[in-house]
């Protein structure tokens, strides 16, 4: 079982006026994907820049397209993407 987890890191020195808003319709998406099956996990930094993503049974270019649907990827800084095996 593969899994992919994407991290996301915005520029939080230059968020938008309408941030909240931003940050309403990105729960919405990231809890779709929850009921889809096809987000695994979701944590958000610490240092609140930024989210974890693990996904699974997808291949790096679907998650790519993926994150790049999201609200915040507008405002991303960088984004990693990094290719798991599941072993338990």
């Amino acid at each position: 079982m593969n899994r992919i987890q994407a991290i996301l890191t915005i520029d939080t020195d230059n968020l938008p006026s309408n941030f909240q808003e931003i940050i309403k319709d990105e729960q919405e998406m990231v809890l779709k994907w929850k009921e889809e099956g096809i987000l695994e996990h979701f944590y958000l930094r610490q240092t609140k820049n930024g989210a974890v993503f693990i996904f699974k049974d997808l291949d790096e270019e679907r998650v790519s397209k993926l994150m790049q649907s999201l609200p915040l990827f507008t405002l991303k800084k960088s984004v990693e993407y990094i290719n798991l095996i599941k072993q338990f």
